[in-house]
C-alpha cells in the first residue's frame, strides 16, 4: 500500500466539483458533489445522537433501500437539523435536482449538511447549486481539492487523502476527504467524511468493513465532547479497477480493510489536530491494557478531560490530570502499578511511576509538550491490549469561535 496524491477523485470513475452557492457564507465555495460515472455500492455510519439531522435520516434510508448510489450533494452552513418534516422534503428536492441535472434517478442521490442547527435550507441556491456542482463535475485532482474546501465550516483546512494497493492483479484506489473541527465526539461533527474506492466488493462486506473500522479511527477522536446531529461517514465502491468482486473475507479483502483504515485514520487524525482553536494534535496512547474495551475506554478518557487539553495547550506536564481522567473512566486498574510518559518530536520523558511523579525536568517537559503533536503513552502493565485516541488542546480561541458561532 502506497499513498498517492489526492482524495475523492484518485479512485478510477470518480468525479467531484465544488462552487459558491452562498447558502450562508460569501466569497467561499460551500457546495460540494462527488459523483460516480457508474452505480456504486455503498455503506454508511451515522451519529448516534438521537437528534438526528434530515440528512441522516435521507441517507439510512437510502444506503438500506436503494440498489446502488451514484451521487452525494454535500452543503456548509446550514446542518438542515432540527427542521422537521420541511428539512426532510430539502433532502428529497435536493436529490431531484441533482437526479434530473445528472440523469439518474433521485433515490441514488446521497445528501449531506453541516453547519448551524435550526435554520432551513434556501432551496433556491441549494438548487442552483447543485445545477452549477453537476456543469463542472471533472476527475482531477482539483476537483477533489475544491469539493473538499466546500465541505468545511470552522475548519482551517481541507482534509484529503488517497492510498493504492493491489487486488486480483488489480491497483486498487481508496481516496476520501472529510470536515469537522468543532461538535467532534463521533460515536458510530460536526463530521462528515466521504470516502470513495474502485474496488468490486460486496455491498454486505463494505458495510462490514467500515463498521468495524470506525470503532478505532473517528470513533476514537474528539475535540470537545459533543456528538453531532449530522455525523456521517460514506463508502461508495464502483468496481472499475477491475478486481474481480471481493465477496468473501479473503486476502484482497484484507487489504482492502487495511487500506480503507489507513484513510480513515488519517482523516480522523486531520481533523482532531484541526479542532477549533487548536494549537496541537494531542494524541494518548494506552498500551498493555486487561483488554482492547478498556484500552479505548482510557485513551479516550484522557483526550475529553477539559483539565488535560487545557495543560497540553499550556504546555504544562501535569499528570495529576490524566491519572484523574484514566481514574473516572470506567475501567478498573492499579494505579500504583502504571507508568505515564510524555513524547513528541522533541524527545520522550517519564512523568509517574510506582504511584508517584518520577524524577524529571520540567523544563524538558515543556520542550515536549511545545511541539505541534504531543503523545501520552499509558502503560497499564495489565494484558496485551492496546488502542489510541486523538484530540486536540483546548485553547482561549475554542471559546472565542463557539461563542458567536450562529454569527
Amino acid at each position: 500500500m502506497e499513498h498517492i496524491k489526492g482524495g475523492v477523485t484518485a479512485a478510477k470513475g470518480f468525479m467531484a466539483a465544488g462552487v459558491e452557492a452562498n447558502v450562508k457564507y460569501k466569497n467561499r465555495k460551500d457546495m460540494a458533489m462527488v459523483y460516480s460515472q457508474v452505480p456504486c455500492k455503498a455503506a454508511g455510519v451515522f451519529t448516534s445522537n438521537v437528534v438526528k439531522a434530515a440528512p441522516v435520516v435521507w441517507d439510512r434510508e437510502k444506503i438500506n433501500t436503494s440498489p446502488y448510489i451514484q451521487a452525494v450533494v454535500v452543503n456548509s452552513g446550514i446542518a438542515n437539523a432540527c427542521t422537521g418534516r420541511q428539512g426532510y422534503a430539502y433532502c428529497q428536492e435536493t436529490a431531484d435536482a441533482a437526479a434530473g441535472a445528472l440523469q439518474i434517478p433521485g433515490d441514488c442521490v446521497l445528501v449531506a449538511s453541516t453547519g448551524v442547527i435550526g435554520m432551513q435550507l434556501p432551496m433556491d441556491k441549494i438548487t442552483a447549486g447543485v445545477a452549477a456542482l453537476a456543469g463542472c463535475l471533472k476527475d482531477t485532482q482539483e476537483a477533489g481539492t475544491q469539493a473538499a474546501e466546500a465541505i468545511m465550516t470552522t475548519d482551517t483546512i481541507s482534509k484529503q487523502v488517497a492510498v493504492q494497493f493491489e487486488a486480483g492483479g488489480k491497483t486498487v484506489t481508496v481516496g476520501g476527504m472529510s470536515k469537522g473541527s468543532g461538535m467532534i465526539h463521533p460515536n458510530m461533527c460536526t463530521m462528515l467524511g466521504f470516502v470513495t474506492t474502485d474496488i468490486a466488493i460486496s455491498k454486505e462486506l463494505l458495510q462490514e468493513a467500515l463498521s468495524a473500522d470506525v470503532v478505532d479511527t473517528f470513533n476514537m477522536i474528539s475535540v470537545d465532547g459533543d456528538t453531532s446531529t449530522n455525523d456521517t461517514l460514506v463508502v461508495l465502491a464502483n468496481g472499475c479497477a477491475g478486481n474481480p468482486e471481493i465477496t468473501e473475507k479473503n486476502e484482497d479483502y484484507l487489504h482492502f480493510c487495511q487500506a480503507l483504515h489507513e484513510v480513515n485514520e488519517t482523516l480522523a487524525k486531520m481533523m482532531a489536530g484541526d479542532g477549533e482553536g487548536a494549537a496541537a494534535l494531542f494524541e494518548t496512547k494506552v498500551i498493555h491494557a486487561a483488554n482492547k474495551e478498556d484500552a479505548r475506554t482510557l485513551a479516550k478518557s484522557v483526550i475529553c478531560s477539559s483539565l488535560t487539553k487545557a495543560a497540553i495547550f499550556g504546555h504544562d506536564a501535569n499528570w495529576g490530570r490524566i491519572l484523574c481522567a484514566l481514574g473516572y473512566s470506567g475501567a478498573s486498574f492499579d494505579p500504583e502499578a502504571i507508568e505515564l510518559f510524555f513524547e513528541s518530536s522533541a524527545g520522550r520523558i517519564q512523568i509517574y511511576k510506582d504511584g508517584q511523579a518520577a524524577d524529571y525536568s520540567e523544563e524538558e517537559a515543556t520542550k515536549i509538550l511545545s511541539c505541534p503533536v504531543v503523545t501520552v503513552v499509558v502503560d497499564m502493565k495489565m494484558g496485551e491490549a492496546q488502542a489510541t485516541a486523538w484530540g486536540c488542546d483546548l485553547t482561549y480561541d475554542y471559546v472565542k469561535i463557539n461563542a458567536d458561532y450562529r454569527s
